[in-house]
């Protein structure tokens, strides 16, 4: 009798070793089977690239196969251009879920219309409160006023509470706007002694924002400081500081080399380090997830806190991974 209870015991115990085989040979097949599309406008600026990486070295971790598509520009924010080559990949591959770039309003039309069609969508960089954009499974990213908070207390900080401050953005949107607000207010109420101008659009355009920025500098004299919501403002006013023969603490956004190095060379004093590569990973996660049928929460904040010359070579290491 023993020795039937011990076959039985064997048997049962190589079913579930079978077993336990059988299922992580599905899961593996099943991450196989993934495809996650990335649709992003302006595809080819250096921080959208950087995203870009963060995405696709997940996707590779994780066995998924993935795609991005977007209009071919580094300067040139074209929604309507990037449509159609999303709609080119849905039309020649069958994607599993898809991550919609959406610090533009613009874009949630068409978030909507991928989710009526099926598709679980993911956004990432902006999170827009849940149920405001019809469709939209998750968000991913930083907390965009902390980042703009942030950015205040290092300049004010840095010019012990007195100065003027120049403030540009790359355009009017929710993301940039947030930010810009959240700077205000805080310079506001932390440092009654420093003034902040009016806030003027750089643009997406190296040399045009750069005049537009020794503009400010030559018409303010007064200014001692500069802080730019957008990827290149750090290349944008230390170009211009020194065009202009002028000092200024110069905070921006973005650990993209070419900003590194600016802080590094001393040119510029900080950088708001949005988690660029790791929210784009997260992305890939969430739509994963998504794809197998889980649930996820829809609000996946990130901090961004700020970097200056002390602070930079775990960001150069994570560029270096990235090929970047």
């Amino acid at each position: 009798m023993k020795t039937h209870l011990k076959k039985r015991l064997i048997r049962t115990a190589l079913v579930a070793a079978a077993l336990a085989t059988s299922l992580g040979s599905a899961s593996l097949a099943r991450a196989a089977d993934i495809h996650l599309l990335w649709v992003q406008a302006m595809k080819d600026h250096p921080v959208h690239r950087l995203m870009q990486a963060g995405f696709l070295s997940k996707c590779k971790e994780l066995g998924y196969t993935c795609e991005v598509v977007g209009d071919p520009s580094a300067t040139n924010w074209d929604i309507p251009a990037t449509l159609p080559l999303a709609e080119a990949a849905l039309a020649r591959t069958k994607y599993n879920a898809i991550g919609v770039y959406g610090p533009d309003p613009a874009i949630y039309s068409y978030i909507s219309k991928l989710a009526k069609e099926g598709f679980p969508i993911v956004t990432w960089h902006v999170l827009p409160p849940e149920g405001t954009v019809n469709g939209l499974k998750a968000a991913t990213g930083e907390n965009i006023a902390e980042a703009g908070t942030n950015a205040a207390i290092a300049i004010g900080d840095k010019l012990g509470g007195k100065g003027t401050v120049a403030l540009t953005q790359g355009a009017s949107n929710d993301t940039e706007n947030a930010m810009s607000d959240a700077f205000r207010k805080t310079i506001a109420a932390k440092y009654p002694g420093i003034k902040v101008l009016d806030t003027q659009m750089e643009g997406f355009e190296p040399s045009a924002a750069e005049a537009k920025a020794v503009a400010i500098l030559q018409g303010n004299p007064d200014v001692t400081a500069a802080f730019g919501t957008t990827g290149n403002s750090i290349q944008t006013w230390s170009g211009a500081a020194r065009k202009a023969g002028r000092d200024v603490v110069i905070v921006g956004m973005d650990y993209i080399r070419q900003n590194l190095d600016l802080v590094k060379s001393g040119a510029a004093y900080g950088i708001v380090a949005q988690p660029l590569y790791e929210e784009s990973a997260k992305v890939a996660e969430l739509l994963g997830d998504l794809a197998q049928g889980k649930t996820v929460p829809y609000s996946n904040p990130l901090p961004a806190k700020v970097i200056t010359a002390a602070d930079l070579d775990p960001y150069y290491k994570m560029l270096d991974s990235a090929g970047q």
